[in-house]
């Protein structure tokens, strides 16, 4: 799919307002589903992680078929399918009463979601030039917090009301959310798939004559999606770990949880654009997702500090500086590892490579919760600064990673410098 000239408003509009309805509906779904699951359908908090957990697996390997589907098909046509697919296993939820229906419909909303994912990356590669994506990228994370906070509002209300209508009304919500979303990315200029494919990796050994799902042998984008896995433990830390740190450590701060959640919201919101801008190829990426590194390193080990039994003034003062550099790294890791999914991927295949890239985040949401609060809620400071030095160390494999991804992309026009390149002596800005 080849980058057209992208308008200075309309697609950009398109995705924006594609991504903010979504949001919407998924920010309700994320703050009342679970109270909703076991308060009024009846399933043990046991079951409904185990049906979470598979859910997301199989949802994470759907994320590359489908992503092949959008290359083939073209990814406007397959993500507004998702949308309204996604629409209407969210409704079926509805009239969940057990858990092997609960089971049936978590698959494949898991499975939409995925497949939606990397549809709508592929509809971002193939309208809006490689030097523009992720500027783009970083305004659409922003719009989606944006929404995510506005749903967690409504879904918020749904939780304070406590009735079976309320918590209705918000699955509603979301089903709405992404009936509209669907429609609205109707609207989006159609890409149409590339008639010649581009050759893929010499790693993979899939060239024109290779396998449709060529990404599967490609070994060392592998190795990349697994250093930026790593990186993306980071993702139940607010939601889920933290707050279970607070009340273990710290009950009378338990009101702190939530706002540190909307401080990394709000941070996300209004500083990911800048953020990004720094970021304009490779290199700048490589050096975004180092950096990210080192600065979830410096957050956890401020978490640890709150572990010696510190004032309860000086452990809350501590807890939003750590989040702060917490919301810090996860900007500048967001937007390296934009850069770095798309720039390695085949032009002609980028919906099954977006959709292999993002199965990181499946993983993260079913092993993270249980590795993470294994690790600090058991480890302590020892667990926060493991993970912190896991951090550190994904961060400074990206490099490497990406310098050996790169040798075999044909289309890409060098390596990635081992460290900083001075600039030319008599160039300018």
């Amino acid at each position: 799919m080849k980058p057209r000239p992208l308008p200075a408003v309309g697609p950009r509009r398109i995705l924006a307002a594609a991504q903010l309805v979504s949001a919407i509906g998924d920010g309700a779904y994320y703050t009342s589903s679970a109270l909703y699951f076991t308060r009024i359908v009846g399933l043990s908090p046991t079951r409904l992680g185990l049906g979470l957990a598979v859910a997301w697996g199989i949802g994470s390997l759907a994320g590359v078929p489908l992503g092949h589907l959008a290359d083939r098909r073209g990814p406007r046509g397959v993500a507004v399918t998702l949308a309204f697919a996604t629409a209407a296993v969210v409704a079926s939820f509805l009239v969940v009463r057990s858990f092997l229906p609960f089971l049936g419909a978590a698959c494949l909303y898991a499975t939409a979601q995925s497949g939606l994912a990397a549809a709508r990356q592929a509809l971002i590669g193939g309208l809006v030039p490689g030097e523009e994506r992720t500027g783009v990228l970083a305004r659409l994370q922003s719009t989606l917090n944006a929404g995510l906070a506005v749903g967690a509002a409504l879904g918020g209300v749904a939780l304070t009301v406590g009735t079976r209508t309320a918590f209705l009304a918000a699955f509603a919500l979301t089903a709405l959310g992404f009936l509209v979303a669907g429609l609205v990315l109707r609207r989006l200029p159609e890409v149409v798939p590339e008639a010649v494919p581009q050759a893929v990796p010499e790693a993979g050994r899939a060239g024109r004559d290779g396998p449709g799902l060529a990404v599967l042998a490609d070994r060392r984008y592998a190795v990349v999606t697994l250093v930026n896995t790593v990186l993306l433990l980071r993702m139940p830390l607010l939601s889920l770990v933290l707050p279970l740190w607070i009340a273990e450590r710290e009950p009378r701060l338990g009101w702190l949880g939530p706002a540190l959640f909307v401080l990394d919201t709000v941070g996300v919101t209004l500083f990911q654009v800048r953020t990004a801008r720094a970021v304009t190829g490779l290199r700048s990426a490589v050096r975004a997702v180092r950096r990210s590194g080192a600065i979830l390193l410096a957050s956890c080990a401020v978490f640890a500090v709150t572990a010696a039994g510190v004032p309860v003034g000086a452990t809350a003062v501590l807890l939003v500086a750590a989040t702060a550099l917490l919301v810090l790294g996860e900007m500048k890791q967001s937007a390296g590892s934009w850069q770095i999914g798309f720039d390695l991927a085949p032009a002609d295949r980028l919906g099954q490579y977006q959709g292999f890239f993002g199965t990181g985040v499946a993983v993260a949401r079913t092993a993270g919760p249980l590795l993470l609060t294994t690790l600090l809620l058991d480890g302590g400071a020892p667990g926060w600064l493991l993970l912190g030095g896991i951090f550190l160390a994904a961060g400074c494999a990206m490099g490497p990673a990406v310098r050996r991804a790169e040798r075999d992309r044909p289309w890409r026009t060098g390596p990635v410098p081992a460290g900083p390149v001075p600039a030319p002596a008599a160039a300018g800005r």
